[in-house]
């Protein structure tokens, strides 16, 4: 509909106000609330929403079905039909603890309408907050009240403390709040208006029904942890000893051969280090992306290797508000937009990397893929040049994190003379970075994250602290590792499938032929091949197979209890290689991603993690990757070398090819534009 001044407006179900008031915009979560009870609240508000429109109606004795014409939403009409299905007469409190299980996909339905209709934005890492459209919803009314949340809490108000007479709409959404109990947090409320809450959730039957079915929480026991829980099996190491994939470095292949034997949860004992609580599949990967966040903290195994930066607090070991809040202050420096208005500047800084390669000469494809990426990643996101000195900020960083998060070397490893010597040279990145970062230096350049950074300093220096700078400042060094590893895994498997490697050079030809592509190119359909291959490696070789957490609140998964202060062993990427999901998952298929089959969707495919960590510059390293494998298909022919190569992976501290795989360059296609 439309209001008087032109603005669409569009009705809000009690359900979509709920959700909406339950929304932190500080954190961008929803609010906590236990399982059962909110549980109750979203069946409470689907039964209202179809009592007001006319499809049921209740008395003190039961739920009466009108009328079981579909109503057109998708989170109303299956409870309407299972409704309808039921021959027996039954109660509002009978129904609401009978369809409670189903209040998750209510949820997902109800959030999914919220951002088509452009009241909520989804982020990475599963944050929400209020779209800027939200502030021109004049919902129901068609007056411009300001956002949809406003809107809901004004009327709110207005009930409890004007003690005006409650529109049944609104005597429902308090019922479905207070059952929620967060009115606290919108409110401050004192004895008289708590009284006055009490009051208005008596005029409601569907209200009271709620109230009841979370005071009794029949199904209490399903959501407390139990001395019933099932015992974590422990995986027999000569499993482990055994297996090709553990030679291999295949982590994400070893832990789908575990799931299959020893299911979701397990635990392996390592001889010489500290147990290993492991969560894998389908099944967990969805627990810990709907349900990490409550229970599950970064901060633990993070902290010691901060001190090695000087740092506390840096973005990988923050929770919550905080690190949301972090995210979206440096969201735009990863943000894919940013490096299309600077493809120019990308093509000159990969094309001046490239132009030391040289024909019949043999590259460490690692160090080759890892200083291409930094060639660009430095100066667009840092504006310096740091190939100097990356290749010792890599291993500086590989030395940190074998000893203070895999725990594969003793701290001693840190102290050498060669890694204090690359310690100091984090200090010289921060003073090359200050150094070109003084506002006339910046006058007229494109912003980057260092801006966005040291706006942030500026802004709240205990947020972020002077002593934190030393790695926030270096980190796209430290990136240019990762994404720079992955790039080897994806150039090794073009220059070894000869076919791919064709369709790969047709479209990297047919791109450059006219000039260099902009951003639009590099992401339409001229690299469906590419996207599609370089996909289907993310899928066999992720860089980061495994995240680790600590149990800040005790839990269960899957019928297993994790007490809180355990270390969880996350191996997001082993559904990579479970036949239900990729079928014949060893084998090379860049087809999974087309549709029908469309295999990547869902929580089975997780190459940048899941939950609220999931790599904030997912999509500036999809188009990192795209446009650099395009540029050495267009420029230059390769060669794996040894020929006699056998393909291994070094899994730790994370996953790349062996250091033996190296890149001879046979061939130069065509000259390098100055």
């Amino acid at each position: 509909m439309t209001s008087a001044s032109g603005v669409m407006t569009r009705s809000l179900t009690l359900i979509d106000e709920l959700v909406l008031t339950l929304l932190n915009e500080e954190s961008g979560y929803f609010r906590q609330v236990a399982g059962w009870n909110l549980n109750c609240a979203v069946v409470g508000a689907a039964l209202a929403e179809l009592s007001l429109l006319s499809r049921i109606d209740t008395d003190m004795e039961s739920l009466i079905l009108l009328d079981g014409t579909a109503t057109g939403d998708p989170a109303l009409d299956p409870v309407l039909y299972t409704i309808a299905a039921e021959k027996s007469r039954r109660s509002a409190h009978y129904w609401i603890e009978r369809l409670a299980p189903e209040a998750e996909s209510i949820i997902d339905l109800t959030l999914a309408r919220l951002c088509d209709l452009k009241i909520l934005q989804h982020h990475d890492g599963d944050f929400w907050s209020l779209a800027g459209s939200a502030w021109r919803m004049g919902a129901h009314t068609g007056s411009e009240v300001g956002t949809a949340v406003e809107f809901v809490k004004t009327r709110i108000s207005r009930a409890i403390f004007n003690n005006e007479i409650p529109d049944p709409r609104d005597v429902i959404i308090i019922c479905l709040i207070d059952t929620c109990d967060v009115l606290r947090f919108i409110f401050e409320l004192d004895e008289e208006s708590e009284q006055r809450v009490e009051d208005i959730c008596r005029m409601d039957l569907i209200g009271r029904a709620i109230a009841e079915a979370v005071g009794h929480n029949i199904a209490g026991p399903l959501f407390r942890r139990s001395a019933l829980s099932k015992q974590i099996p422990v995986v027999k190491l000569r499993k482990l000893l055994r297996s090709k994939n553990v030679r291999a470095g295949n982590l994400p292949a070893v832990f789908a051969e575990l799931h299959a034997e020893y299911g979701p949860v397990f635990e392996i004992r390592p001889p010489i280090a500290d147990n290993m609580v492991c969560l894998v599949g389908p099944e967990t990967n969805h627990w810990v992306h709907r349900h990490g966040r409550t229970h599950l903290r970064a901060r633990d195994y993070l902290e010691d290797f901060e001190k090695v930066y000087g740092g506390v607090g840096l973005l990988p070991a923050l929770d919550g508000a905080d690190h949301f809040r972090y995210r979206k202050s440096i969201q735009p420096a990863y943000s894919r937009s940013r490096l299309a208005e600077q493809l120019d500047d990308f093509y000159a800084h990969a094309r001046n990397e490239m132009s030391t390669w040289h024909v019949g000469e043999r590259l460490p494809a690692v160090g080759m893929c890892r200083k291409l990426v930094n060639s660009v990643m430095s100066p667009l996101l840092v504006s310096i040049d740091s190939q100097d000195i990356v290749d010792d900020m890599h291993k500086f960083k590989d030395r940190a994190l074998k000893t203070h998060i895999g725990r594969t070397l003793p701290k001693f490893m840190l102290k050498t003379p060669g890694m204090r010597r690359r310690a100091k040279l984090v200090g010289e990145v921060v003073d090359r970075v200050l150094r070109v970062h003084t506002p006339a230096q910046r006058a007229g350049c494109p912003r980057d994250l260092v801006d966005d950074l040291l706006t942030m300093h500026a802004n709240d220096r205990q947020f972020l602290p002077e002593s934190n700078l030393r790695f926030v400042l270096s980190a796209p060094l430290i990136a240019s590792m990762y994404v720079g590893d992955q790039l080897s895994f994806i150039a090794h498997a073009m220059v070894s499938r000869p076919e791919f490697h064709e369709r790969i050079r047709a479209e990297a030809d047919a791109l450059f032929a006219d000039g260099d592509p902009d951003g639009e190119a590099l992401t339409g359909p001229g690299t469906d091949v590419t996207r599609r291959f370089i996909m289907e490696v993310m899928r066999m070789y992720p860089i980061v197979p495994l995240s680790l957490r600590n149990v800040a609140n005790a839990c269960e998964v899957e019928g297993y209890e994790l007490p809180e202060g355990v270390r969880v062993f996350i191996v997001t990427t082993a559904t990579h290689y479970m036949e239900d999901l990729f079928p014949d998952p060893y084998k090379f298929d860049i087809d999974r991603y087309k549709a029908p089959r469309k295999e990547h969707l869902g929580s089975g495919y997780a190459p940048y993690g899941l939950g609220t960590h999931t790599c904030l510059g997912s999509r500036l390293t999809e188009l990192y990757l795209t446009t650099n494998l395009l540029m050495m298909a267009h420029y230059f022919k390769l060669e794996i070398a040894p020929k006699n190569y056998k393909f291994r992976i070094s899994p730790f501290p994370s996953m790349s090819p062996s250091r033996r795989l190296k890149f001879r360059i046979s061939e130069k296609r065509r000259e390098l534009p100055v």
